[in-house]
């Protein structure tokens, strides 16, 4: 996992590397203000055209990358990224106006006009205007009062965006050395989203014809959907990862809902586990039998692949119990090698307990419920309070999956408890 993901920085690296020299052999030294804040321009633009295709790239659902790096950590560097590529377009345009001002001997509005009046320019205008509108509805005080569909329209956009850039990037003064390059990329690029996220797809809804086939509570506001269908073998879904749900009835259909496999595939049946509260997944517990489903992936690193040691603790809070119970039934592992603990607020808050018990008790493992309110004055998840609970934690590979503010906390204790963060995995996903 850390290697792959060691891999991935590097090659992005040294992609950025590659584009440096790039701009370095076309530089033409020169102490002239208006020739400095041109090479200034040059540099930022072409860093913010690489900057876009990455971004995409990270997003384009390949499985290889996905399954090495993590989705999770993908999506975060993919958020990371997007400001800084944000900043590069923003600086590449403004030296590139302030170095036409200073050619023109004009005064900024006047070169502003002037270069808008170019179709290129007025192009890449609208490209960072369209990645400014996806920054602003990505900022965590904007976006948590925005639907996920209103959130998910606007970021399409990034495609829309990468267009107009390349349109630009192709009528630069780099296109007799760079223009071949710009064109691979964005070609390699868009063939990945398009199969990715497009074809494989669609072709998946052809192949496995899933469809509901039971709906049944599990505890308070908490459903498990059952899903069946063909050829589900060849999914090679693993305990631990998720798939991307698209519900075809009338008020789910336009959104691919990410959910983690509660239990491994059996007889041609997939089964998620969901809070069942609030928007969608309310009404993913008025589903009926029958209903059809598209479900692309798997997607995820949280699998069996990335144990090191023999013993494992699995950490669980709320509805992260899914992927959790998955990879309970499923590690390999001898008596006392495997200990699941569940973080929930009260007793009637656990789901899946039934399971749960009866998994713990067929394998000989360790099976403990950590009840009580999340500002409690005790905390179950502490490093002593862990340490009392497995006493050689440090020896552990562990598991880690619950709501982001449980999951951060829980892995500065296991950190202070003396785990190596190489050994401690996990996922989270907030919208």
């Amino acid at each position: 996992m850390h290697d792959a993901a060691g891999r991935m920085r590097a090659s992005v690296a040294g992609g950025a590397g590659a584009v440096v020299l790039l701009w370095a052999a076309q530089v033409r030294p020169s102490a002239r203000l208006d020739a400095l804040f041109a090479t200034a321009a040059h540099l930022t633009g072409l860093l913010a055209g690489y900057g876009v295709l990455v971004l995409l790239f990270l997003m384009a659902r390949v499985p290889a990358v996905e399954h090495g790096v993590g989705a999770d950590r993908l999506a975060r560097w993919h958020a990371a990224g997007g400001k800084h590529v944000l900043l590069l377009c923003c600086g590449h345009g403004l030296f590139a106006l302030l170095g036409y001002a200073v050619h023109e001997g004009i005064d900024v509005l006047t070169a502003a006009r002037e270069l808008l009046g170019y179709p290129a320019l007025a192009a890449a205008a609208a490209g960072t205007v369209l990645l400014a509108a996806v920054g602003v509805t990505s900022a965590r005080a904007v976006r948590r009062r925005l639907s996920h569909e209103t959130w998910r329209g606007v970021h399409l956009a990034v495609y829309l965006a990468a267009a107009l850039g390349f349109v630009h990037q192709l009528a630069g003064p780099d296109l007799d050395l760079l223009g071949w390059f710009w064109a691979l990329a964005h070609a390699t690029v868009a063939v990945l989203l398009v199969w990715y996220r497009a074809v494989v797809p669609v072709r998946q809804a052809l192949r496995h014809t899933l469809r509901v086939a039971e709906v049944r509570d599990e505890g308070p506001g908490v459903v498990s959907v059952v899903v069946y269908g063909a050829h589900l073998a060849e999914l090679r879904a693993e305990p631990g990862q998720f798939l991307r749900w698209r519900f075809l009835h009338r008020r789910l259909w336009h959104t691919a809902l990410p959910f983690s496999l509660s239990a491994p595939v059996r007889d041609n049946t997939l089964r998620i586990t969901v809070k069942a509260l609030g928007g969608h997944s309310r009404r993913i517990r008025r589903l009926r039998p029958g209903t059809r489903v598209i479900a692309t992936g798997p997607f995820g690193a949280l699998t069996a692949a990335r144990r090191t040691r023999t013993k494992v603790l699995l950490i669980a809070g709320g509805v992260g119990i899914t992927p959790m119970r998955a990879l309970f039934e499923t590690l390999p592992g001898g008596p006392g090698e495997l200990t699941l603990l569940y973080r929930a607020g009260a007793e009637e808050h656990l789901v899946l307990r039934a399971e749960l018990e009866a998994i713990a008790a067929g394998r000989q493992a360790g099976l403990h419920y950590l009840l009580g309110p999340s500002d409690g004055a005790y905390d179950p998840l502490a490093p002593q309070a862990l340490r009392a609970l497995v006493p050689d934690l440090a020896e552990h590979d562990v598991y880690l999956c619950g709501p982001p503010g449980m999951a951060e906390a829980t892995w500065a204790a296991l950190r202070r408890a003396g785990v190596p963060a190489e050994r401690i995995h996990s996922e989270c996903f907030s919208f």
